[in-house]
């Protein structure tokens, strides 16, 4: 399934959202490491054919749903237990992650001090056949800046397809599938959903290809990340 944005109010969606293609990155590439996956190009405004083309289906798995949001703090909440009243009582609290002013994408590689790029997660190892079953992300933008989520919208079972046409089904799809699928001059497009402090989304980075941003922007934030199985709606949206 591609990438599926749920929203009632599709100007509201539109007017924080851009489209981009992507390139593979060069040695050397703007701190990114040789190979990752960086958008390219200047972001043009979303149109309504862009909008229309990420509508989720009437009945989508909330698995393979982004949700752009806004947590609700109670009175005395303690930030790791925010994802608490959500519905998944094993929810887990990753922590926090901080971004410069100006990065294309945030996420280091830490056994080499480079950038990633755009990637998948693999907290819960699936394989093909259960990728799209992952738990999705939390994240809250603690500011002080605007941040930006990037997400692709092809998703990791297609690209697996592609990429292993004989053994697709036996395999763990994984960011260098990805990076295969770029090089081989496939296009994949790619959406920034802009987030104040404050607001957040939920989305499954296990099954789309994504990173943090705060390309454009003069200062930096901090962002907020659980990890859960969690229903469509459990906290309030933006859009």
């Amino acid at each position: 399934m591609p990438l599926y944005i749920a929203y009632s109010d599709p100007a509201a969606l539109r007017a924080r959202c851009e489209v981009a293609g992507v390139r593979i990155a060069r040695e050397h590439d703007a701190g990114h490491e040789p190979g990752a996956i960086v958008p390219a190009g200047r972001w043009r405004p979303a149109t309504g054919a862009d909008i229309k083309a990420v509508t989720a289906p009437v009945s989508p798995l909330d698995s393979t749903l982004v949700e752009i949001v806004r947590p609700l703090f109670g009175e005395g909440t303690a930030l790791e237990d925010l994802a608490r009243p959500m519905g998944d009582p094993d929810a887990v609290y990753l922590g926090q992650a901080q971004a410069k002013p100006g990065m294309i994408t945030t996420t280091d590689n830490h056994e080499n001090g480079r950038l990633l790029g755009l990637h998948l997660d693999n907290w819960d190892k699936l394989t093909y056949g259960d990728k799209h079953t992952a738990r999705r992300r939390l994240c809250l933008n603690l500011g002080p800046g605007t941040r930006y989520i990037i997400l692709g919208a092809i998703d990791a079972q297609h690209v697996s397809r592609a990429v292993h046409r004989m053994d697709y089904a036996l395999r763990y799809p994984h960011t260098d599938d990805f990076r295969v699928y770029v090089a081989d001059g496939r296009p994949l497009p790619v959406f920034r959903i802009r987030l104040a402090p404050g607001e957040g989304y939920v989305a499954p980075t296990e099954y789309l290809l994504h990173d943090g941003s705060s390309e454009g922007e003069d200062e930096p934030s901090a962002a907020a990340f659980w990890l859960g199985h969690w229903p469509r709606g459990a906290l309030p949206s933006l859009v």
